[in-house]
């Protein structure tokens, strides 16, 4: 399962980047408008960082207009993904957008159909949203889960990207059921590096070194 994070703050991305295990970012308007920066130098700077994906989201409701905001987004850099929300609309301008060699990440995904919609309209990545679904009594796993039996079934070559990652077992979960893709924020990725036991067992090391000789600096 390839991990990417969902954040458009710079210093995030660039601090679990050089880790060296990101394989790309997810953003959306509600991101980038916390950092108070203009939109298109903020993904630009992204695309600097890490050499993977770089979704970035339209802000138009009309296909025109998403066609539109797309082409120009994916000029900024050839790893620009175009995230659009699902609606009859968005489908439309996926449909375009794939049609032209652009590709898409659909986005607000809530159940089988959406994503299998998407899917047959060209998304190269559908992302459904776990933890909004467990917000309102609904089981967000169950879904990522259907959906990675369904597309395998059918080979559909559409990627999932679990989405709305609220906490650490949402991660061993997705994996368990063979997601493609997790984004995950910036606290859940400094939660899933950390044990008490290793902590504990680095500090015993540490400990019990002091007493050892060595020939140079350790």
């Amino acid at each position: 399962m390839k991990f990417f994070i969902d954040t458009a703050n710079i210093e995030e991305i660039k601090e679990i980047n050089s880790w060296g295990i990101l394989s790309g970012v997810t953003t959306n308007p509600s991101l980038i408008a916390r950092e108070g920066r203009v939109f298109e130098n903020v993904v630009k700077e992204i695309t600097e960082i890490v050499d993977g994906p770089i979704s970035a989201e339209v802000t138009a409701t009309e296909c025109d207009l998403m066609v539109k905001q797309g082409r120009e987004l994916s000029k900024i850099h050839k790893n620009i993904i175009i995230k659009i929300p699902m609606m009859e609309e968005g489908l439309k301008a996926v449909s375009i957008l794939s049609k032209e060699g652009i590709k898409t990440n659909v986005t607000l995904i809530f159940s089988v159909n959406q994503a299998l919609l998407a899917a047959n309209a060209g998304a190269t990545y559908v992302s459904p949203f776990l933890g909004r679904l467990d917000d309102i009594g609904q089981d967000g796993m169950e879904l990522v889960s259907d959906l990675s039996e369904i597309f395998d079934i059918y080979g559909i070559k559409t990627e999932i990207i679990a989405a709305s990652i609220r906490n650490t077992m949402h991660i061993y979960e997705c994996a368990k059921c063979g997601v493609d893709i997790a984004t995950v924020p910036y606290k859940i990725f400094k939660q899933m590096n950390k044990h008490p036991l290793t902590d504990s067992g680095i500090e015993k090391f540490l400990e019990d070194f002091k007493n050892v000789e060595t020939k140079g600096e350790f």
